[in-house]
């Protein structure tokens, strides 16, 4: 089972660290973290997907929540959020699969962001599911290197947004 977690928490040095430390210590996975300062610089919003039972979820939520630098937790549900990745390719491939690596680009609507003599690097962003789509549909290619950046997400709608006042 998979949880997605949205953490609210102070913009300070180590707090990052002391989150993924949590983790380390009890032994719990991390399958992606990302993390970016708020609209408010004072805040960080850190999305952590993360997996076990049903059980070993709800205690890291529990555990999460009680550490200092928190300030909010939520679990961003599926049917309730939007969530997004992004990904960079780089693929090996010669001027003769150059315009059909392109037109394969374009079905799925990301960006070629480099092209050298022998290799071309992608930029998608989507679902996970998407992207994962996308580089089995790769299998002709050469795949040389991929950097994938973890789930960002926000919940729907304007209800339950968090604001910290001073």
């Amino acid at each position: 089972m998979i949880k997605v977690l949205q953490l609210i928490v102070d913009n300070t040095s180590g707090v990052l660290s002391r989150i993924s430390g949590l983790f380390s210590r009890r032994g719990y996975n991390i399958e992606s973290i990302t993390a970016g300062t708020t609209a408010d610089p004072r805040f960080t919003r850190i999305t952590i997907v993360t997996s076990g039972d049903e059980d070993i979820l709800e205690q890291i939520e529990k555990q999460v929540g009680k550490l200092i630098d928190v300030r909010d937790i939520r679990v961003l549900h599926p049917d309730e959020s939007v969530y997004r990745e992004l990904v960079l390719i780089k693929v090996r491939v010669g001027e003769e699969k150059r315009q059909p690596l392109v037109t394969l680009c374009d079905v799925f609507r990301s960006k070629i962001i480099d092209i050298s003599k022998d290799s071309m690097i992608i930029e998608l962003t989507g679902t996970t599911s998407k992207i994962n789509a996308f580089i089995d549909v790769l299998s002709d290619y050469e795949i040389l290197e991929i950097a994938r950046t973890g789930i960002a997400g926000l919940r729907r709608g304007s209800d339950g947004i968090v604001n910290f006042k001073d």
